[in-house]
């Protein structure tokens, strides 16, 4: 298993969330959209220039800009 920014992942790539390393305002609103340390997430599709990012959480679909993900770590297996 690997720690990257969540900006990083893949199309299709799983993970669970570990840290969301901002506070304030933004802080408190990425963690009332469910990205909390702990919850499991797919990214699901990007936009035609990769912002944003739609991914899979708590049953359902929300989009972030990247300059959001930026503060989110996810873990995720590598492969093999």
């Amino acid at each position: 298993m690997a720690k990257i920014n969540l900006r990083k992942m893949a199309i299709n790539q799983s993970g669970t969330i570990v840290a969301v390393k901002v506070g304030g305002e933004l802080g408190r609103r990425i963690r009332e959209m469910g990205l909390v340390p702990g919850a499991a997430i797919t990214i699901k599709q990007r936009a035609p220039l990769n912002d944003p990012v739609a991914l899979r959480v708590l049953d359902g679909t929300l989009t972030l800009r990247n300059n959001e993900a930026d503060y989110i770590e996810v873990e995720v297996d590598l492969g093999p």
